[in-house]
């Protein structure tokens, strides 16, 4: 799955020269999330495969050096991206074009680095986002899918798009998001701005896109799994509002399959001069 990061026992890592921006594509579905499970350089001690430690051993290769990555936002085991953001700080310089080129060519193939640009000393994959867009897609008719069954949910039952979409509203502003956050959440409080969120149907595909600040742990796949009782029929509109406002997650709806769930990237003030996918 990986290469072994090259290393120089007893040696310290050498100052920066260039700090670059990476945009990232990868099929989640072998992965156990983004997050490095080990330290830096080591290998997955525990055999679970993570998107970080495959990035930066592909990157510490071509660098020569140990090489770690920040990324905007982690995506959990069975997500997908289509443009993560991450920045690392080169030890040696490259052409953008030798970043993408090399790096990818020492990844598996469910993952690839789309573009590079080198980026201000200041620039933070995380910090410098001022938003964070996911895409999630089910099948919704009564045969299960069987191409791209890793990129979709599925729902039997008929769901009601234009309902989903209607109660998908009361989400809408900032907002204490308690009721659709994993008790695993590590964050210090529950309060997003949610910018957008859309329900719409296209065939037998309904598809929920949804824009925020910043989202908590499960924070989208909780939305969606409290949106399907209302697209069934078995829940009013006002539901969601109620659920919002009562900050209960154990009477909310179950957590959604992560197969169905993309990470569309984030979002950065124009200023800071990236490919316009991922800004503002």
């Amino acid at each position: 799955m990986q290469d072994q990061v090259p290393q120089v026992a007893g040696a310290e890592r050498p100052a920066a020269t260039r700090r670059y921006a990476l945009g990232v594509e990868y099929d989640g579905s072998e992965f156990s999330g983004w997050q490095r499970l080990s330290r830096p350089g080591e290998p997955d001690t525990r055999g679970e495969p993570t998107v970080q430690s495959a990035l930066e051993a592909a990157l510490s290769f071509v660098a020569g050096r140990l090489t770690e990555v920040v990324c905007a936002g982690r995506t959990d085991a069975g997500v997908h991206a289509s443009c993560q953001v991450v920045h690392f700080d080169g030890p040696v310089e490259r052409d953008p074009r030798g970043w993408v080129l090399g790096t990818t060519s020492r990844l598996p193939p469910s993952v690839c680095v789309r573009w590079c640009l080198p980026v201000a000393d200041d620039f933070h994959a995380r910090f410098s986002a001022r938003a964070r867009r996911y895409r999630y897609r089910i099948l919704n008719r009564q045969v299960r899918p069987a191409l791209q069954r890793q990129y979709l949910s599925w729902e039997r039952r008929p769901l009601d798009a234009d309902a989903m979409h209607r109660a998908a509203q009361a989400l809408l502003g900032e907002n204490d998001f308690s009721a659709f956050r994993t008790v695993h959440c590590q964050a210090p409080h529950a309060r997003r701005e949610l910018q957008h969120i859309q329900v719409r149907r296209d065939g037998d595909v309904v598809e929920i896109e949804v824009q925020a600040n910043a989202f908590l742990h499960h924070m989208v796949r909780n939305i969606v799994g409290s949106l399907l009782p209302v697209g069934r029929g078995e829940r009013p509109e006002a539901w969601i509002g109620e659920l919002l406002a009562g900050r209960d997650r154990t009477v909310a709806g179950p957590t959604a399959p992560s197969a169905g769930l993309v990470f569309i990237g984030p979002r950065y003030p124009a200023s800071w001069q990236l490919p316009a996918e991922v800004t503002l």
